[in-house]
């Protein structure tokens, strides 16, 4: 029986990725955490083979959550389950030591099979994901600006672009207001942007809203 643990924000969309994952035979949730911290606190009283974890979390994201379990060499293999786009966050996740990444809105049974998959020890991509891959080894290796930024900037940027405010993007990510400016600061600076406008064209340009 594979064992999952689920990490998301959105108590609906952990029921609904339950109830899927409940109707195969061979996998049981063993538990569901809402944040970084209630994640922590479960997995030192439960263990589990699969996490299936969200990007877009309080506080620290999913990508915080990959890197310090990168760190702490934990045998938990993750798979990354995102409301964004393929192109936006599918590379950078398994760069931080995800086994897998799938796309909210995706067939049920894709996930199935993604948890199987990663439960064997194998990584799990889509045919668009494996594409992006094969461009990525085989593409020049000049990059797009903000391929260079940290994983909150870049979270930070698609939010702006999305249309939210600061003090949301604030609320949204447990952070304060200042610090959440600190961010998009440099996201204007390393893109030489100006202002909201400008990092909501360029977004739109480079496919990442």
């Amino acid at each position: 029986m594979i064992q999952v643990i689920l990490c998301d924000d959105h108590a609906l969309i952990r029921r609904g990725i339950r109830d899927t994952l409940s109707d195969a035979p061979d996998i049981e949730v063993v538990g569901e955490a809402g944040d970084y911290g209630e994640l922590r606190a479960l997995m030192r009283r439960q263990g589990c083979d699969v996490l299936v974890l969200d990007i877009n979390l309080p506080g620290r994201s999913g990508l915080d959550v990959l890197h310090a379990l990168k760190e702490e060499g934990s045998p938990v293999k993750v798979l990354v389950v995102s409301m964004y786009p393929e192109d936006q966050y599918a590379i950078r996740a398994l760069k931080a030591g995800a086994y897998g990444y799938v796309n909210k809105g995706g067939d049920p049974s894709q996930l199935v099979a993604a948890v199987r998959t990663v439960a064997q020890g194998r990584k799990y991509v889509t045919p668009d994901m494996a594409q992006m891959l094969v461009e990525s080894l085989t593409a020049p290796t000049t990059e797009a600006p903000h391929e260079r930024l940290s994983d909150r900037e870049l979270q930070t940027l698609v939010m702006i672009a999305s249309g939210k405010r600061l003090s949301d993007i604030a609320e949204e990510l447990t952070l304060s207001p200042k610090t959440v400016s600190v961010y998009r600061a440099r996201v204007l600076e390393k893109l030489g942007l100006s202002n909201n406008s400008e990092l909501t064209v360029y977004a739109i340009r480079n496919g990442l809203v």
